[in-house]
């Protein structure tokens, strides 16, 4: 008998699926949604062959189903990168019947843009530290709303540095009106319970990093405190995955980006595309990394004399980044 070899493309909503089964030659066989669940996917796929390849478009949800569909039939997902996809349409009409068959051909002529699926425990991680950065960003409105209030009431601060204990009970004396008096009461309370929930939270990332071997080896490094090991970890995910520091760097988004055309050489700042919040915490950790080590202090005096403050820290994230991939995979060498 006959095996019939077919690609399939999946567009996850949260109710349906949208499954487009199409041949070796991109003959669309059947296109319709289905419940939103892995044995009816199956059920639909088996009717018209097996399947060669399976796409589905990283999404809220997308890596749970694709986890749960691997686990139950042994049929390997790719995930695809959306921003990429949307490039590869050729019209601006989006539909389900669409996307689901965009995946289907690309995954068919194997020019699928895939993404690394994260595994359960990187994605449990991943909500850990995206709940722990909605937190800060809470607390850092209120402390920008507080500064605000101040501003309307003409109050200029004493000499003593923001959110210092001295400065803090600055704000319970200052002369503020009735009703703004009462609003930063409020803002107050608001930001000391943002603090205990922060405290919390990092004390639960602990815990759950507490038996993870990567996590432990990036602890390790000088200058390297919990949030920022853990949030490479959960966003990272194995540095193995990467062909080389570079890769990982450029990842991270704090490799340089060429504007070069003929003979003209620059430029354009960094790359653009990278998770905002892993950035910012690589960048924050190259600011550290001279205080705690000298051949980072070396560089940044060198660059110094040269670069604005900005471009050394970007050129330290970048080096330091390659450096710590060759001493990650060491680690994965080390515990195979």
């Amino acid at each position: 008998m006959t095996i019939v070899m077919v690609n399939v493309g999946l567009d996850y909503h949260e109710d349906s699926i949208r499954v487009c089964v199409v041949d070796e030659q991109g003959e669309v066989l059947v296109n319709r949604d289905v419940e939103n669940h892995p044995a009816a996917v199956q059920d639909l796929i088996l009717q018209w062959g097996h399947p060669a390849g399976i796409a589905i478009e990283a999404c809220c949800g997308a890596a749970s189903f694709a986890h749960e569909f691997e686990k139950l039939f042994e049929w390997k997902i790719q995930m695809a990168h959306p921003g990429y996809v949307k490039q590869l349409k050729q019209g601006p009409d989006k539909t389900d019947y669409g996307d689901a068959h965009l995946l289907a051909d690309l995954v068919r002529v194997n020019y699928l843009p895939e993404v690394w699926i994260a595994d359960q425990f990187t994605r449990q991680l991943r909500r850990l530290v995206r709940y722990r950065e909605g937190l800060a960003s809470q607390r850092r409105d209120t402390k920008l709303r507080i500064r605000a209030l101040l501003r309307e009431e003409r109050i200029r601060s004493p000499q003593a540095r923001p959110w210092t204990k001295a400065w803090l009970a600055w704000l319970d004396e200052a002369s503020l009106g009735e009703h703004s008096r009462w609003v930063m009461s409020e803002l107050q309370q608001q930001l000391q319970r943002l603090e205990e929930d922060l405290k919390r939270v990092e004390q639960h990332m602990e815990a759950a990093i507490a038996d993870d071997a990567v996590s432990q080896k990036l602890l390790e490094q000088p200058g390297i405190g919990l949030v920022t090991a853990i949030t490479l970890r959960a966003e990272v995910g194995r540095f193995d995955r990467f062909r080389s520091g570079k890769q990982l760097s450029r990842y991270c988004g704090v490799t340089p980006r060429n504007a070069s055309s003929g003979k003209r050489q620059a430029d354009a700042g960094l790359v653009g595309r990278s998770n905002r919040n892993l950035r910012a915490v690589v960048i924050q950790a190259a600011q550290r990394l001279p205080r705690h080590e000298d051949r980072w202090r070396e560089l940044k005096n060198r660059l110094r004399k040269t670069k604005p403050a900005s471009v050394a820290t970007a050129a330290i994230a970048n080096r330091w980044l390659r450096w710590l991939y060759h001493q990650m995979l060491e680690s994965y060498e080390q515990a195979a």
